[in-house]
């Protein structure tokens, strides 16, 4: 049986997964994701680039600050593995899911047979949810788990930004901006995770879809877990320091979020899908771009609104001209989605 193979030292990090019913419903069909990864360990060179990093950014900060900022960038300074055969066991079964790129990141597509995940979802506390791990040799004993949202062709999903929609960022001012990313303790903004509790109550899935790289998935997956919001999948952006500069950490949230949203909506033909975003940035350019193109799959769009715009603004007017007007809304309090839907 072939294993995955991870030196002492490293990672493996799965990402959740979505997986989909195939055409004829025989099986599933499951995008896996993730990144392979040797952690910086305490060392001088850790400690000195850190130390760069932070005053390249202008980011000083108390001993708290500073321990935050350590814990947060230190994933930006780990060595990638490239090359590396990555194998999962689900259930009894082991499968391949390919081999990791230069910047650690592998992934692949499984098809699962339907009768064995139905045999899966009988596991306690499965709801919906299959758990697997990356299959490693008899001696090692490490564990490396995942899991993978099965979502039925018909259904509700809530696609949601991450940045000043559900977290205060202050993506406007980018010093504000690198303070709340890598010295203060996330926060969320207020009475957004009640919203999500209540549409997750009524059975919608959820999916996170950020600019931020990948480098702050375990800092934001804490978040959402720890705030209260609905679990669900999180897509972000690679980024490594070969192909980009640290201040293009955020940048392009309009060329990112399509590649990830047109074929999520193209996947489910018949869910019907909540957008929420915010002004700071491109989403209300974004959401209109895929009413159009999706008008029947997407059933309301909420824009909350941290720049003062306002509906009526010629920006927002336009970015939403043609839709029916009770398609979408700009909100500045959860409050007011509350009580619309």
């Amino acid at each position: 049986m072939e294993t995955s193979t991870p030196g002492k030292d490293e990672v493996i990090l799965f990402f959740p997964s979505i997986g989909r019913r195939s055409s004829d419903h025989s099986e599933w069909v499951i995008t896996l994701h993730g990144w392979i990864f040797e952690p910086e360990l305490d060392s001088r060179l850790r400690s000195g680039l850190l130390r760069l990093l932070r005053r390249a950014l202008g980011l000083s900060g108390s001993g708290a600050e500073r321990a935050t900022f350590r814990e947060r960038a230190s994933a930006f300074l780990v060595d990638n593995q490239g090359g590396k055969a990555i194998f999962v066991r689900i259930g009894a079964k082991v499968y391949p899911v390919g081999e990791s790129s230069p910047n650690g990141h592998f992934g692949g597509t499984l098809r699962l047979p339907d009768p064995e995940v139905k045999a899966l979802l009988r596991a306690p506390g499965r709801s919906g949810r299959v758990r697997f791990e990356a299959a490693l040799g008899m001696n090692d004993k490490r564990s490396f788990p995942g899991d993978i949202y099965l979502l039925e062709d018909t259904g509700l999903s809530v696609i949601s930004d991450i940045d000043d929609t559900i977290k205060v960022s202050e993506v406007k001012d980018r010093k504000a901006l690198l303070s709340n990313t890598f010295l203060r303790e996330f926060r969320a903004v207020p009475g957004m995770a009640e919203l999500y509790a209540r549409w997750a109550k009524e059975g919608a899935a959820f999916h996170y879809v950020t600019a931020s790289p990948w480098q702050l998935y375990e800092p934001l997956k804490d978040f959402i877990e720890k705030r209260g919001f609905p679990e669900g999948t999180l897509d972000m952006k690679r980024f490594r320091w070969k192909d980009s500069t640290f201040f293009d950490l955020f940048a392009s949230p309009e060329i990112e979020k399509p590649k990830v949203l047109v074929p999520l909506l193209e996947s489910f033909p018949r869910r019907r899908f909540i957008l929420v975003g915010d002004s700071g940035e491109k989403d209300p350019e974004i959401y209109g771009a895929l009413f159009r193109k999706f008008p029947d799959r997407i059933a309301r769009i909420f824009i909350r609104d941290v720049t003062g715009e306002g509906a009526s603004s010629n920006r927002l007017k336009k970015a939403f001209a043609g839709l029916p007007a009770e398609r979408w809304q700009v909100f500045v309090d959860s409050k007011e989605v509350m009580e619309v839907t």
